[in-house]
């Protein structure tokens, strides 16, 4: 489950993709010009953008240069465009894009590329110098800085390892499996506080743990 940011002036375009990654279990946030985008890239700081080139304000080059000059082109961005032209394609490439998709766009190609800026992204989080791990350290420093009666049992923690030699999506199911397996076990099966938690409608939250096949019986017991 990706933030992926999807930046197109076509209402249908944006419902249309929206639709397709929303189901596929990514968090999609949506601007419909370069303003939007600018506010989402700095709000949701996401892990991938779908970026259209035609565009009323400003064109998706033309961000798409502010960026990089920004240094904020930390994110892999696909370019998007019914009317672009080679030279448009290859100069937005040598800006930092990594892939083209031509409108209209099919299922297939969109996932696909979808899943290689992903795994591109990975890539890049990787050579990048790792920043300090404020999950763990912060917990530790909350805990000896706060008096024992004011201290709140946190839960039931998750402790997963996942085997990086698999494909992108056998890697992503294995983590949404354990995601959901986790918020089900803390919220004792309810349905409603899990879809509370994830931010998924409870039709898509079934149909997801169906899909990723999660034992709902194991979760459903009596707290305590």
């Amino acid at each position: 489950m990706a933030n992926i940011l999807v930046v197109d002036d076509e209402h249908g375009i944006r419902d249309l993709l929206w639709e397709i990654l929303n189901d596929e279990g990514h968090q999609v946030e949506l601007a419909e010009n370069a303003a939007q985008a600018r506010a989402a890239r700095l709000r949701e700081r996401p892990e991938l953008v779908l970026l259209d080139i035609w565009m009323p304000d400003t064109d998706g080059v033309t961000l798409l240069k502010e960026w990089s000059s920004a240094g904020m082109l930390n994110m892999p961005v696909i370019m998007m465009s019914g009317h672009a032209t080679i030279d448009t394609a290859v100069e937005a490439t040598r800006i930092g894009a990594l892939a083209f998709l031509e409108k209209p766009i099919t299922m297939q190609k969109l996932l696909k590329a979808v899943e290689q800026g992903l795994a591109r992204g990975v890539v890049q989080q990787r050579e990048s110098p790792a920043p300090e791990p404020r999950t763990a350290i912060g917990a530790e420093t909350a805990a000896q800085q706060t008096p024992a009666a004011a201290q709140v049992d946190p839960g039931p923690e998750p402790i997963q390892s996942f085997p990086l030699d698999k494909p992108l999506r056998e890697a992503r199911d294995d983590f949404e499996r354990a995601y959901f397996e986790y918020h089900l076990a803390k919220e004792h099966g309810s349905m409603t506080r899990v879809a509370e938690k994830t931010g998924l409608e409870r039709t898509h939250l079934y149909r997801k743990l169906k899909q990723l096949r999660v034992d709902l019986t194991r979760s459903k017991r009596s707290p305590g």
